[in-house]
């Protein structure tokens, strides 16, 4: 179980279809990448070293026997998103929606069990819960698989811990349920373990920390 995680979903859902029925009252965004704040961060690695294969996290392939649908998928080239200003309005706007709507809970206060991932149908979730549903709702407004990638890691207390992991011609960039912040991943402390194959989503890849080749382009 990834312990330290953590209104409705139809308003959910059409909150990601028109960010303004979200929050008409939010700040505007300015629309490009989140910014390099100080020389250090500028130094940082964009990308995540994706290596060998890793195991599978029992948590998805749960989710794969209850959601087949969306797991049963053929491999596809990998892609970097070239986000044009609109779109990063977008995902932040659905970033801060699903952040804001979910009430965290645990999986044994939940579900009754340690570990079970799952969309949070009822308003409530943990970390794992939250980061899949911010893929479902990327994934509906057009945005490919191939750069959505759940990810795990040893948050700040070293406590297992899951996030969205956007890949972009800037960098990898991390959807969390703990800020509203969308941060270069190697700029917010974390451990990173392991994340989906950009390719093929029902395998997974340990992170080494390092800069990844280049990959075709789209959007």
């Amino acid at each position: 179980m990834l312990r330290n995680c953590g209104r409705y979903w139809i308003a959910l859902v059409l909150a990601a279809a028109s960010p303004a029925l979200a929050d008409p009252h939010a700040r505007p965004q300015n629309g490009s990448p989140p910014r390099r704040t100080d020389l250090a961060e500028r130094l940082l690695p964009a990308y995540a070293d994706a290596g060998e294969a890793s195991s599978v996290p029992f948590g998805w392939i749960d989710f794969c026997r209850r959601y087949v649908s969306e797991c049963g998928t053929e491999p596809l080239p990998a892609v970097q998103l070239n986000l044009s200003s609109k779109q990063w309005q977008e995902i932040a706007q659905i970033n801060r929606s699903v952040n804001a709507a979910i009430q965290p809970l645990n999986d044994r206060d939940h579900w009754g069990v340690e570990d079970q991932w799952d969309y949070p149908t009822d308003g409530k979730g943990d970390c794992e819960d939250y980061a899949l549903f911010k893929r479902k709702l990327m994934l509906k407004a057009g945005y490919p698989r191939q750069a959505l990638l759940m990810t795990v890691v040893r948050d700040e207390y070293g406590e297992g811990h899951a996030v969205l992991t956007l890949v972009t011609g800037q960098g990898d960039y991390v959807l969390d349920n703990k800020t509203d912040a969308i941060r270069l991943w190697s700029a917010i402390g974390y451990q990173f373990i392991k994340r989906q194959s950009s390719e093929d989503p029902n395998v997974w890849l340990m992170l080494r920390g390092k800069d990844v080749p280049s990959v075709a382009t789209t959007r």
